[in-house]
């Protein structure tokens, strides 16, 4: 299978761009992550917009390194691993979130309650597994992969700067997250959604500008 640079350009353009507006969508009124929220029908719609915004950006990044690997060097393969990595732990976080912790919240809330409050920064009083280690895989890779990522698109100026610095800036700033109150951890990611949509709009303008280059082999069938 073959991909053209514009497809591809097309490709990181839309999924980055409906990461970006789910990312900031989910943030509007969300309720506090308290056991009575957990198994609710809203809990459930939010948790599986929140796994499909983390697919998007997988997509997306995979794309636009393709697209531009070249130009992005060692510091973007690096930085696109990372932030892929902390997406990936996110969306096993999320999974879990949305559909394991609604079938145990009755009968283990002791366990639930403490996943919620390091899913938010806090402090478990109990022990939560390799939940726990996916909490903090998700934590690095976004935050530094963010950081590099956006560095590396900075750099070579594929995308629009603003958005490549913004996000660089967004990712990272989220370690304030562990002094601050619980309030501001929905606020901090507005950032990172505007970000993501910036990326998407720019990938996809330039994408769709005529005089693409040639296709790009992305796969080879076995034959």
């Amino acid at each position: 299978m073959t991909l053209s640079n514009r497809r591809l350009g097309q490709i990181a353009g839309a999924c980055l761009g409906a990461a970006g507006a789910i990312f900031i969508g989910i943030q509007i009124n969300h309720p506090p992550l308290t056991l009575e929220f957990v198994g609710t029908a809203e809990f459930l719609v939010r948790q599986t917009l929140k796994a499909v915004m983390t697919v998007l950006v997988l997509v997306g990044v995979a794309a636009l390194y393709t697209r531009h690997a070249g130009r992005l060097g060692v510091l973007g393969l690096v930085g696109s691993l990372l932030f892929s990595a902390g997406y990936l732990a996110m969306f096993s976080v999320e999974i879990i979130a949305g559909y394991v912790l609604p079938a145990i919240v009755r009968t283990s809330p002791g366990y639930v309650q403490d996943v919620l409050s390091a899913a938010v920064g806090g402090t478990p009083t109990g022990d939560i597994g390799n939940v726990q280690v996916l909490l903090t895989l998700s934590g690095i890779g976004y935050m530094v992969g963010g950081l590099v990522f956006g560095i590396a698109l900075f750099r070579a100026g594929v995308v629009a700067r603003w958005a490549s610095a913004l996000l660089a800036v967004a990712t990272i700033s989220t370690l304030a997250l562990a002094v601050l109150p619980e309030a501001f951890n929905r606020p901090f990611a507005i950032p990172t959604g505007i970000a993501l949509m910036g990326l998407g709009w720019s990938a996809w303008r330039r994408a769709s500008a005529p005089a693409e280059g040639r296709p790009v082999r992305v796969a080879q069938a076995v034959r």
